[in-house]
Protein backbone atom coordinates (compact mmCIF):
# COMPACT_ATOMS: atom_id res chain seq x y z
CA UNK A 1 0.00 0.00 0.00
CA UNK A 2 2.09 2.97 -1.24
CA UNK A 3 1.81 6.45 -0.90
CA UNK A 4 -0.67 7.56 -3.13
CA UNK A 5 -2.86 4.27 -2.27
CA UNK A 6 -3.30 5.72 1.19
CA UNK A 7 -4.57 8.93 -0.11
CA UNK A 8 -7.07 7.41 -2.05
CA UNK A 9 -8.48 5.36 1.15
CA UNK A 10 -8.49 8.39 3.37
CA UNK A 11 -10.81 9.86 0.93
CA UNK A 12 -12.91 7.09 1.16
CA UNK A 13 -12.47 6.95 4.83
CA UNK A 14 -13.61 10.72 5.25
CA UNK A 15 -16.93 10.14 3.00
CA UNK A 16 -19.07 8.87 6.30
CA UNK A 17 -17.38 11.60 8.44
CA UNK A 18 -18.49 14.21 5.41
CA UNK A 19 -21.97 13.30 4.70
CA UNK A 20 -22.67 12.49 8.71
CA UNK A 21 -20.87 16.52 9.91
CA UNK A 22 -23.45 17.84 6.33
CA UNK A 23 -26.77 16.45 7.22
CA UNK A 24 -26.25 15.88 11.09
CA UNK A 25 -25.72 19.40 13.26
CA UNK A 26 -23.94 17.26 15.45
CA UNK A 27 -21.42 20.27 15.85
CA UNK A 28 -24.64 22.92 15.95
CA UNK A 29 -23.79 25.36 13.49
CA UNK A 30 -20.55 24.33 13.13
CA UNK A 31 -20.93 20.93 11.31
CA UNK A 32 -21.57 22.43 7.85
CA UNK A 33 -18.03 23.91 8.22
CA UNK A 34 -16.45 20.84 9.36
CA UNK A 35 -18.01 18.82 6.29
CA UNK A 36 -16.50 21.83 4.27
CA UNK A 37 -13.16 21.18 5.54
CA UNK A 38 -13.20 17.40 4.99
CA UNK A 39 -14.84 17.62 1.56
CA UNK A 40 -11.69 20.37 0.94
CA UNK A 41 -8.96 17.62 2.34
CA UNK A 42 -10.84 14.94 0.43
CA UNK A 43 -10.59 16.44 -2.74
CA UNK A 44 -6.96 17.70 -2.17
CA UNK A 45 -6.06 13.94 -1.58
CA UNK A 46 -7.34 13.20 -5.29
CA UNK A 47 -5.17 16.47 -6.58
CA UNK A 48 -2.53 14.57 -4.76
CA UNK A 49 -2.68 11.04 -5.00
CA UNK A 50 -2.39 11.47 -9.16
CA UNK A 51 0.69 13.19 -9.04
CA UNK A 52 2.35 11.51 -6.16
CA UNK A 53 1.91 8.25 -8.64
CA UNK A 54 2.47 9.80 -11.98
CA UNK A 55 5.85 11.47 -10.31
CA UNK A 56 7.35 8.74 -8.63
CA UNK A 57 5.99 5.58 -10.85
CA UNK A 58 3.52 4.59 -7.91
CA UNK A 59 0.43 3.75 -10.37
CA UNK A 60 -1.11 0.30 -9.56
CA UNK A 61 -4.43 -1.44 -11.04
CA UNK A 62 -5.39 -1.00 -6.91
CA UNK A 63 -4.97 3.12 -7.76
CA UNK A 64 -6.50 2.99 -11.13
CA UNK A 65 -9.82 1.30 -9.75
CA UNK A 66 -9.98 2.62 -6.18
CA UNK A 67 -8.99 6.48 -7.15
CA UNK A 68 -11.96 6.85 -9.53
CA UNK A 69 -14.45 5.35 -7.56
CA UNK A 70 -13.39 7.23 -4.24
CA UNK A 71 -13.79 10.70 -6.67
CA UNK A 72 -17.32 9.33 -7.35
CA UNK A 73 -17.99 8.28 -4.46
CA UNK A 74 -16.83 11.57 -2.83
CA UNK A 75 -18.82 13.74 -5.44
CA UNK A 76 -22.34 11.46 -5.46
CA UNK A 77 -22.66 11.60 -1.53
CA UNK A 78 -22.52 15.20 -2.17
CA UNK A 79 -24.89 15.06 -4.31
CA UNK A 80 -27.36 13.00 -2.86
CA UNK A 81 -27.17 14.85 0.42
CA UNK A 82 -27.97 18.35 -1.38
CA UNK A 83 -31.11 16.68 -2.35
CA UNK A 84 -31.91 16.35 1.23
CA UNK A 85 -30.80 19.60 2.22
CA UNK A 86 -32.82 21.18 -0.54
CA UNK A 87 -30.02 22.52 -2.28
CA UNK A 88 -30.32 20.78 -5.38
CA UNK A 89 -33.13 19.62 -7.80
CA UNK A 90 -32.85 15.32 -7.94
CA UNK A 91 -33.07 15.81 -11.79
CA UNK A 92 -29.47 17.63 -11.76
CA UNK A 93 -28.58 15.42 -9.34
CA UNK A 94 -29.96 12.21 -11.91
CA UNK A 95 -28.20 13.26 -14.50
CA UNK A 96 -24.63 13.65 -13.13
CA UNK A 97 -24.49 10.16 -11.26
CA UNK A 98 -25.95 8.59 -14.76
CA UNK A 99 -22.89 10.43 -16.91
CA UNK A 100 -21.06 8.61 -14.15
CA UNK A 101 -22.51 5.38 -14.48
CA UNK A 102 -22.81 5.24 -18.54
CA UNK A 103 -18.51 6.44 -18.56
CA UNK A 104 -17.49 3.47 -15.92
CA UNK A 105 -19.65 1.21 -17.97
CA UNK A 106 -17.92 2.45 -21.31
CA UNK A 107 -14.42 2.41 -19.41
CA UNK A 108 -15.62 -1.57 -18.30
CA UNK A 109 -16.18 -2.28 -21.68
CA UNK A 110 -13.16 -0.57 -23.76
CA UNK A 111 -11.15 -2.10 -20.88
CA UNK A 112 -12.25 -5.61 -21.92
CA UNK A 113 -11.63 -4.64 -25.26
CA UNK A 114 -7.34 -3.93 -24.10
CA UNK A 115 -8.67 0.01 -25.15
CA UNK A 116 -7.89 2.53 -22.24
CA UNK A 117 -9.62 5.33 -22.09
CA UNK A 118 -7.61 8.50 -20.74
CA UNK A 119 -9.34 11.24 -18.94
CA UNK A 120 -10.28 14.16 -21.29
CA UNK A 121 -9.89 17.96 -20.36
CA UNK A 122 -13.55 18.56 -20.60
CA UNK A 123 -13.59 15.61 -17.68
CA UNK A 124 -11.48 17.80 -15.73
CA UNK A 125 -13.25 20.75 -16.73
CA UNK A 126 -16.19 18.95 -15.27
CA UNK A 127 -14.49 17.43 -11.94
CA UNK A 128 -13.23 20.91 -11.07
CA UNK A 129 -16.24 22.68 -11.56
CA UNK A 130 -18.53 19.87 -9.76
CA UNK A 131 -16.02 20.82 -7.09
CA UNK A 132 -16.33 24.57 -7.13
CA UNK A 133 -20.20 23.80 -6.91
CA UNK A 134 -20.16 21.54 -4.04
CA UNK A 135 -18.05 23.88 -1.93
CA UNK A 136 -20.00 26.78 -2.53
CA UNK A 137 -23.30 25.01 -1.81
CA UNK A 138 -21.81 23.73 1.50
CA UNK A 139 -20.51 27.24 2.31
CA UNK A 140 -23.64 28.64 1.26
CA UNK A 141 -21.88 32.27 1.25
CA UNK A 142 -24.95 35.30 1.75
CA UNK A 143 -24.44 37.49 -1.39
CA UNK A 144 -23.19 34.24 -3.30
CA UNK A 145 -26.38 33.11 -4.32
CA UNK A 146 -25.93 33.66 -8.25
CA UNK A 147 -22.30 32.40 -8.34
CA UNK A 148 -23.72 29.02 -6.80
CA UNK A 149 -27.03 28.49 -9.23
CA UNK A 150 -23.50 29.67 -12.39
CA UNK A 151 -21.82 26.80 -10.62
CA UNK A 152 -24.60 24.29 -10.78
CA UNK A 153 -25.17 25.00 -14.28
CA UNK A 154 -21.67 25.46 -15.34
CA UNK A 155 -21.23 21.82 -13.66
CA UNK A 156 -24.24 20.66 -15.41
CA UNK A 157 -23.19 21.70 -19.13
CA UNK A 158 -19.69 20.49 -18.49
CA UNK A 159 -21.06 17.14 -17.40
CA UNK A 160 -22.83 16.63 -20.79
CA UNK A 161 -20.27 17.96 -22.56
CA UNK A 162 -17.65 15.72 -21.29
CA UNK A 163 -19.76 12.33 -21.55
CA UNK A 164 -20.50 13.62 -24.92
CA UNK A 165 -16.88 13.95 -26.01
CA UNK A 166 -15.96 10.73 -24.53
CA UNK A 167 -18.55 8.59 -26.65
CA UNK A 168 -17.88 10.86 -29.40
CA UNK A 169 -14.03 10.00 -29.42
CA UNK A 170 -14.65 6.25 -28.12
CA UNK A 171 -17.68 5.90 -30.58
CA UNK A 172 -15.20 2.33 -32.20
CA UNK A 173 -15.08 1.00 -29.02
CA UNK A 174 -18.66 -0.07 -29.12
CA UNK A 175 -18.22 -1.51 -32.14
CA UNK A 176 -15.91 -4.03 -31.46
Amino acid sequence: MNLPNKLTMARVILIPFFVLFLLVPIAGDYSKYIALVIFIIASLTDLLDGKIARKYNLVTNFGKFMDPLADKLLVCSALICFIELDLLPAWIVLIIIAREFIISGFRLVASDNGVVIAASYWGKFKTTSQMIMIILLIAQIPGFDLLEQAFIYIALILTVVSLVDYLIKNKDVLKQ
